[in-house]
């Protein structure tokens, strides 16, 4: 009973201040692990020993990270919103068993994904259109070697972060990200023009970082608050695990589903690219898989903020629905929303106001003119729907905190594999290396539609379900 006392303030606390609570610091942790491979890129792309080549060779690898990065969201964001869940019913054995369940299988699952990458990198690697010339094959090859040596780590410290924010602990969670991110900006502009170690440098540096993040986080598990861990935690229970592993399989598939999407884009733009008349020739041919990888870094950087206000309040969701508010669910709901919308707006603004300065930061100086001419064509069309695909995400994520797993699952794979993967297979047959840009918006308008709907339905049965409680809003 002492546990659940713990967490009893998110059924009390301003709505308000309950967001800048935990969405701030999960903003910051998820904002910090996009920029792990962002800064990667950045510092790649202005050693004239790597330019433009280093960059298509991280755009390669980075699907790669993403892959493993979802199973550990799928983990960690089910067992995030089934502990929240469980505490505000008072559920406490559930709770701390799935902890104990979810440590075990990341462990499991990390080490699978590690073999299957080290056994099979060559196939993978030219999956992802790393064959596209032998300079940025080599490189992708050197990177992807010393990435996937991290991945345990790597995978370890993203599945914790959202346990330790539903413990009500958001601020460590967000420490322990910021401190392997930090390592890794330290390290990389030693390793990278003053060691000359080029990709490896910057792969080593990465890894460095995510073995930081993921000590701190084994750390924390010794000293959980609202959840407290014993032998028992660490058991076999497949029923808790069915639970939770459902909650987070739209996590999951919003992650794979992206690796999916980039596969089969950076395929298009391998194939296109060569069949164009600017970017066919040899020397520029690498320039439109480099150039899309960039622009969807920095989608990543924005979208992590979108994940983080709507996943930060996961803890927050669970434990009302699970205490009967649905007032305050609807609340918190209405605010999330508002949030993504101006979210996605000031980033519309920043794409098609800044897209030179934005690329300036990626080497640009040193490239071709055609690579400017299309990045900033790229940033203009690929994310011009971003207010849409905000709120897109948003909806997603709050669903599967309120527990409604099917109906989230259902928005996230008509986003990001129906539209996501069939948009880039077959607009650029019409509009050619343009195809693969309009794939983008195309597939957030049409998920709009969609989750318009969905949105609807869910207000109708969260205010018939506060008729039905009026005490509760009292």
């Amino acid at each position: 009973m002492e546990q659940s006392k713990t967490n009893q303030f998110l059924e009390t606390e301003k709505i308000g201040t309950l967001m800048r609570k935990y969405s701030v610091p999960c903003i910051i942790s998820l904002l910090v692990a996009a920029l792990y491979n962002i800064v990667d890129q950045i510092f790649i792309a202005n050693a004239d020993y790597l330019g433009s080549y280093g960059n298509a060779a991280n755009t390669v690898v980075f699907p790669l990270t993403v892959l493993a990065l979802s199973i550990a969201v799928m983990i960690g964001d089910g067992c995030c919103a089934f502990v929240s869940l469980c505490l505000g019913q008072k559920r406490n054995d559930d709770a701390h068993r799935s902890v104990g369940n979810s440590v075990l299988l990341c462990i499991v699952c990390s080490i699978v994904v590690t073999a299957i990458y080290l056994i099979f990198s060559d196939q993978i690697i030219a999956m992802f259109g790393g064959t596209v010339n032998n300079e940025t094959y080599t490189l992708a090859k050197e990177y992807f070697f010393y990435i996937t040596l991290g991945i345990p780590f790597y995978m370890f410290g993203q599945c914790l972060n959202p346990i330790i924010r539903s413990d009500g602990s958001p601020k460590f969670a967000m420490a322990s990200t910021v401190a392997g991110a930090i390592t890794n900006l330290i390290l990389d502009p030693i390793f990278i023009y003053i060691f000359k170690w080029g990709m490896m440098g910057a792969a080593v540096a990465t890894v460095i970082g995510q073995v930081l993040t993921a000590v701190l986080s084994i750390w924390y598990l010794f000293h959980m608050k609202a959840v407290t861990l014993t032998k028992e935690s660490f058991g076999f229970w497949p029923h808790l695990m069915k639970r939770f592993l459902t909650l987070g399989i739209t996590s999951f598939l919003s992650q794979v589903s992206l690796v999916v999407s980039m596969a089969a884009v950076n395929s298009m733009c391998s194939k296109y690219a060569a069949l164009d008349e600017i970017y066919g020739q040899a020397e520029l041919t690498q320039i439109p898989l480099a150039v899309i990888g960039i622009v969807m870094k920095f989608y990543q950087v924005m979208i992590s903020i979108c994940i983080g206000i709507s996943a930060g309040t996961i803890p927050v969701v669970g434990y009302n629905i699970g205490a009967g508010r649905k007032d305050r669910a609807k609340q918190l709901f209405t605010s999330v929303l508002i949030a993504q919308l101006v979210l996605g707006l000031v980033s519309l603004f920043i794409v098609e106001v800044l897209p030179y300065q934005l690329i300036g930061i990626f080497g640009a100086g040193n490239e071709s003119v055609y690579y400017t001419q299309f990045a900033v064509r790229a940033f203009r069309i690929y994310l011009c729907m971003v207010p849409l695909s905000m709120i897109n995400k948003g909806t997603f994520i709050f669903l599967q905190a309120m527990g409604k797993a099917f109906l989230s699952t259902m928005l996230s794979l008509a986003r990001e594999i129906v539209f996501g993967v069939a948009l880039p297979l077959i607009l650029p047959i019409f509009f050619g290396l343009n195809g693969i840009l309009y794939s983008f918006p195309t597939a957030d308008i049409l998920t709009f539609i969609i989750a318009v709907c969905i949105i609807v339905s869910v207000y109708k049965e969260l205010n018939a379900d506060i008729a039905k409680q009026p005490q509760a809003t009292a």
